[in-house]
């Protein structure tokens, strides 16, 4: 749950600002150091969070290696913690498949669905779980007064918990497969989590619903550092759910500051990228729809964009061809800075995914969470509380492109624009968010139920203000972005000064 810092919180954030703090120390040995961290992290002989030391330091290995941008090492390999290590120098080194990663010693092989009868249990006279068992699988034990399930015989309906008055029985599910809305987690042959990649999006909602905090995903800290200390000209692209993500005192101009500090040349919002977004989306919209397209699905999310192509590819078309608010804010970078390094900055795992591919690659450098930038201010000793605000401020962008964070803000940010030169054109919009409810709008679309329509859809429950990367209670972002869209000087994207360059950077 995000806003609460729990053990798993607590590990990846030491996790994250001592791979900082190895960028920072060039001194450091690299191979050397990583050797070492574990057990600086996980000190002493008895385990902090497991009961074995030893597991402890094998699985901060892992995860400080997965921080490098390096693979997992399997159990049966003898390979040293810095096995490649200077890999994570090398300009080269990008976010090479698999994004998401389990590391297995570290999965706690949980059934992938059972149900139980707890101790709530009264032992009624009612008895309906046994009523409607389809297979008879429950009854009365009389020795202890409560119902008992003959796990062999149960098909994990759950007929019996919903029939429940005192809700004394629970369906468990694998939480990190209840939270894969594509299906991709089963389990291997060692009782352990497994990802099929061939269905796997990278959204990354089982590492964020992973109780054991056996899910991590790579990351480019270093690689960032480092290209600052060699004196590139590095820009921050931060994405528009930034806002009260790194405490509720750290105004925009106090990021900006913070970055600055840390050696960045400079940020720009994202949600100028997400203004360029909407504005070419409405055109195509207009263009296409319903002459050519049945219907237009939005572009921005690329988990949802990436499941609609890979479960519909004949209607792969329907998908939005404009640039994303990310590629978009590069483009702009670059076209003002050319031999500027770009780092978006935001909530998403899968925005790790889409900078892999080789049309986005040349403008996006590198992708970091809010969680990394997090380690990056912890090691580099910056208190974004305290740093003074720098007078800059913000970019001229709009409400409408910073609502982009949140479920429905993207497709009203279209709808607006459409609005603008066509004020009579009804607009139907349909919306989802979370992976298994977007399979759902994409599968109703494909038959036919919404034609001419515009769909939204948002892998991350909540918008992108939930995704993978995020620190801050959900509901708490929507408000502070909402709140910060109001101080917006435009409503619509379409009026911004960007606007103007959108033709150049879409050629």
């Amino acid at each position: 749950m995000r806003g609460v810092e729990t053990r798993i919180q607590e590990i990846r954030h030491r996790i994250f600002r001592e791979v900082a703090r190895m960028a920072y120390h060039t001194e450091w040995p690299v191979d050397k150091r990583i050797e070492e961290l574990p057990y600086k992290i996980i000190p002493g002989e008895v385990g902090n969070f497991r009961n074995d030391v030893f597991l402890e330091r094998a699985i901060v290995g892992e995860r400080l290696r997965l921080a490098m941008g390096l693979p997992c090492r399997t159990a049966s390999e003898h390979a040293p913690l810095s096995d490649n290590i200077e890999a994570a120098d090398r300009d080269e080194t990008y976010y090479t498949p698999p994004l998401i990663n389990i590391i297995k010693f570290a999965c706690n092989g949980c059934a992938e669905r059972r149900v139980l009868v707890t101790e709530g249990c009264q032992g009624c006279l009612a008895h309906p779980c046994e009523e409607v068992c389809p297979k008879g699988a429950i009854h009365l034990d009389r020795t202890n007064g409560r119902s008992y399930i003959d796990q062999e015989a149960c098909v994990k309906c759950g007929r019996c918990a919903d029939v429940c008055a005192y809700k004394a029985i629970i369906v468990q599910e694998r939480p990190c497969a209840a939270a894969c809305g594509m299906g991709a987690i089963h389990t291997d042959c060692n009782g352990k989590a497994d990802i099929d990649y061939d269905k796997c999006v990278s959204c990354g909602m089982c590492l964020v619903n992973c109780p054991f905090g056996a899910i991590a995903d790579k990351s480019q800290i270093f690689q960032v550092i480092r290209a600052i200390q060699s004196g590139e000209r590095v820009y921050a692209a931060v994405a528009p759910a930034f806002v009260g993500q790194f405490g509720p005192k750290v105004t925009p101009g106090k990021l900006r500051s913070a970055m600055k500090q840390l050696g960045f040349a400079d940020i720009f919002e994202v949600a100028i990228g997400a203004d360029l977004c909407a504005t070419q989306e409405a055109e195509d919209f207009l263009k296409e729809v319903p002459e050519h397209l049945p219907f237009m699905a939005t572009s921005c999310c690329p988990a949802w964009s990436v499941m609609a192509k890979k479960l519909y590819p004949d209607h792969a078309d329907c998908v939005s061809m404009a640039l994303t608010p990310m590629t978009l804010t590069a483009r702009l970078i670059k076209r003002e800075y050319p031999n500027a390094k770009v780092v978006f900055v935001g909530p998403c795992a899968a925005k790790k995914l889409e900078a892999m591919r080789r049309s986005v690659r040349s403008e996006v450098d590198f992708v970091l969470t809010f969680e990394e930038m997090a380690g990056i201010f912890d090691a580099g000793h910056v208190s974004l509380a305290d740093v003074e605000e720098d007078p800059a401020g913000v970019n001229d962008a709009s409400a409408d492109g910073r609502a982009f964070a949140v479920t429905g803000g993207v497709a009203q940010a279209v709808v607006n624009v459409i609005r603008q030169t066509h004020p009579d054109r009804e607009i139907k919009v349909a919306s989802a968010d979370g992976l298994a409810e977007c399979r759902k709008l994409m599968a109703a679309a494909v038959a036919g139920k919404y034609p001419g329509y515009l769909l939204e859809g948002m892998a991350c429950p909540g918008g992108c203000v939930a995704g993978a990367g995020t620190m801050q209670p959900i509901n708490k972002s929507k408000v502070n972005v909402g709140l910060y869209a109001k101080q917006a000087q435009h409503q619509c994207s379409s009026e911004t000064e960007h606007i103007k360059e959108l033709d150049k950077l879409v050629d």
